[in-house]
């Protein structure tokens, strides 16, 4: 049976569980937890993917991760207060660069490089 789509609603009319998902962790003191990101607009969101090679062509190689059903992955970002979770995002923001360029043309000022120390020399008016 094909999904009913309404012009009131974006989304599918049924929603189906979308498996066992590949979750990027991050290593904690006592075990690992799932990484929340931000939409768009803000919202936290867990983030799950269908296959390891969606994964890392979005998060990389290094990225380590875990396999959880949907179910489980809503489980355990539910006391976080998190209740969105992303099926296979495309982040589209490029990748930072150790060698991105750093002075602002024509504007006279230069960010600082991270750690770079900052001297203030006059008071922000």
């Amino acid at each position: 049976m094909a999904d009913h789509l309404s012009d009131e609603d974006p989304e599918p009319s049924q929603r189906f569980p979308a498996g066992p998902l590949y979750v990027p962790v991050r290593p904690g003191p006592a075990a690992c937890a799932a990484r929340i990101f931000r939409t768009p607009l803000g919202a936290r969101t867990a983030v799950g993917f269908t296959s390891r090679g969606k994964l890392t062509a979005t998060l990389g190689a290094e990225q380590p991760w875990i396999r959880l059903a949907e179910p489980a992955l809503r489980a355990l970002i539910a006391p976080l207060g998190v209740t969105t979770v992303t099926v296979d995002p495309q982040f589209c923001a490029p990748a930072a660069s150790a060698t991105a360029e750093w002075e602002h043309e024509g504007a006279g000022y230069r960010c600082p490089r991270p750690g770079e120390a900052v001297r203030v020399t006059g008071a922000a008016r």
